[in-house]
């Protein structure tokens, strides 16, 4: 009588765990799946906002509060009494830099909560790149600060805002404004893997968020400030910003404004986006 001997394959001795996990880690993902993975999370992402109305209450209401607030609070006392025509085509500019600010914090808070409701485990399970998860994220959260800035545009025409270069330049200034709020998205994202609760990611943005808003030009020329603040408002990537988007709806000199935005975003993003991911393949 002959025997038969059954020697176990190598993924019969990994566990439960590891065969959870192994499809995950199944070969490389072509470019065509991940931005169909991409593309299929973002709509995930989208439908929650739906279900979900409230959440947009901040890319709605924040620019129409804030550029009121400014505008007639600081208005006078910045740019003289009466003047508050000039004033907004001054601060308009600078709060679509902080518009883009403000909505990237609200990123980390929803990754961190995701985590703490189990959903980013369940993604990880999952044969699609890591990348991906946070990728959909961004681009729904760009989709969020698209509006904002629409109704701060929107709300700056009501009370004056006059384009004097044309409407591509208008539109060049949109679309740095996203390029740079992208960029600070992984800032927060990796804030938002790293800290242990919402509350502890909004306490740190807000640490991030004041310093770089009003040590800026969004608010007020650095002209009228101390020599030290002066200094750093000049190595401030929101006044780059700012100023770029100024220069591009008012005229004026943009070239070194833009490049420098542009700058910041690409350094921003090379040194926080990987790791970023990295955090989220290890994160448990």
């Amino acid at each position: 009588m002959s025997t038969t001997t059954v020697t176990k394959s190598p993924a019969d001795t990994r566990g439960p765990a590891a065969a959870r996990t192994a499809p995950a880690a199944e070969g490389r993902i072509g470019l065509r799946a991940n931005l169909r993975h991409i593309g299929a999370l973002a709509r995930r992402n989208a439908l929650q906002i739906k279900q979900d109305p409230e959440s947009m209450f901040d890319a709605v209401m924040m620019p129409i509060i804030f550029i009121l607030l400014f505008v007639y609070v600081f208005g006078g006392a910045i740019a003289g009494k009466g003047n508050n025509d000039a004033y907004v085509n001054y601060v308009t500019p600078g709060l679509m830099a902080m518009m883009g600010m403000n909505i990237a914090m609200a990123v980390g808070v929803g990754i961190n909560d995701d985590f703490k409701k189990g959903v980013m485990d369940r993604f990880r399970t999952m044969p699609i790149a890591r990348s991906s998860v946070l990728i959909a994220k961004i681009v729904v959260e760009v989709g969020r600060m698209l509006i904002a800035t629409a109704i701060l545009l929107g709300m700056g025409f009501l009370l004056g805002l006059e384009i004097h270069t044309s409407v591509l330049h208008l539109f060049a200034a949109i679309g740095l404004s996203m390029v740079f709020g992208a960029s600070l998205m992984w800032i927060f994202i990796l804030l938002g893997l790293t800290l242990k609760t919402a509350q502890a990611v909004q306490g740190m943005a807000m640490l991030v968020l004041m310093p770089l808003q009003f040590g800026s030009s969004i608010f007020a020329p650095p002209t009228s400030m101390p020599g030290w603040l002066e200094t750093f408002t000049d190595y401030n990537p929101l006044s780059n910003l700012a100023d770029a988007a100024r220069s591009l709806i008012n005229g004026g000199p943009v070239a070194h404004s833009v490049w420098m935005t542009l700058g910041w975003a690409a350094l921003i993003t090379v040194v926080t986006a990987p790791l970023a991911v990295a955090k989220f393949r290890k994160k448990t």
